[in-house]
């Protein structure tokens, strides 16, 4: 296990957990000089990102969590990056297997965050919380309802996208139809991981695979989880009701969004208040925004550190 410190305060250590599936995936823990019992899991978004490229952001984080005696977790999933291969452990031996946003389905977050959650638990860890920012807040809402009596305390949303509408703005209705109906026939074929044609993507610079695009851009598959345009505009994409798996989820949270965020089709507030409504009864959420922040919270990592640590530390 290597060591490395981000400043004099703050040890921190490059680790590798192990999925319940045996696929190796890289972390950062920092932990705070104090030993704690706390740590906060950090789930990163789509479209090729790592924690390893947001420095500034895992940072600030860091610095504020350790502060207030929770350590901070931010790991790479089996989704980071476009492509790249990992090593999958198996009884035979191991197995090298291509991973990446390219290929990802998102519901093989449950098998890493479960991975994530075994090693700290061996590291002495009892109080869990768990941070997703834009696919990652997808995650969550897709974990909880895969695994509802799970380990997490509290749970914190940052910027979650609408994928699907997203998509269907993108491409327009013909082409979104298309390629889910292409899509599914490949699957169904056994190509799930053969590559979509620019062509059919109409982008020559964008890849995906038949099941990554399918599990994307479904109305009715796992990944829809905040389906904000398909409500705004009753467009009826999905058969099953919106926001289900959002709306399951009884435990604390916090949902926040930058005011300016790109993928909040120009109102943010209108998107939080949907939210709002949508929160299951039992749930006792806040719902915040900070003024000026983009999808990214490029700039506002300070103010965002700071909402966040103060939420999971009442």
């Amino acid at each position: 296990m290597a060591s490395f410190c981000y400043d004099k305060n703050m040890p921190l250590q490059l680790v590798e957990v192990r999925t319940s599936d045996g696929l190796p995936l890289p972390g950062l823990l920092f932990e705070p000089e104090t030993a704690t019992k706390k740590v906060a899991l950090y789930l990163h978004g789509n479209g090729s990102s790592s924690v390893f490229y947001s420095v500034e952001e895992t940072n600030t984080m860091a610095k504020q969590l350790n502060k207030a005696g929770i350590a901070y977790f931010p790991f790479n999933n089996r989704g980071a990056h476009l492509i790249h291969k990992l090593d999958r452990l198996t009884q035979d031996g191991v197995e090298r297997e291509p991973y990446g946003m390219i290929y990802e389905l998102i519901h093989d977050c449950v098998q890493d965050i479960d991975g994530a959650v075994k090693y700290l638990k061996g590291l002495g860890y009892t109080t869990f919380y768990l941070i997703g920012s834009s696919t990652g807040a997808n995650k969550i809402c897709v974990y909880n309802h895969y695994e509802p009596r799970n380990v997490f305390s509290k749970y914190v949303m940052l910027s979650g996208g609408d994928d699907s509408g997203i998509y269907y703005e993108e491409f327009g209705k013909e082409r979104f139809m298309k390629i889910i109906e292409t899509a599914k026939k490949e699957v169904a074929k056994g190509n799930g991981r053969t590559l979509v044609s620019s062509k059919l993507l109409g982008n020559d610079e964008v890849w995906f695979s038949h099941q990554s695009i399918l599990d994307i851009i479904n109305p009715d598959g796992d990944y829809n989880t905040f389906p904000f345009n398909d409500f705004m505009n009753k467009l009826g994409l999905s058969s099953k009701p919106l926001f289900k798996y959002y709306s399951e989820i009884t435990k604390p949270f916090l949902v926040l969004y930058g005011s300016e965020d790109e993928y909040c089709y120009g109102d943010t507030k209108r998107v939080l208040a949907i939210l709002k409504d949508h929160k299951n009864s039992k749930a006792k959420a806040e719902f915040e925004i900070i003024q000026d922040a983009d999808h990214g919270f490029t700039g506002s990592e300070q103010e965002l550190a700071n909402i966040v640590t103060s939420y999971l530390a009442q």
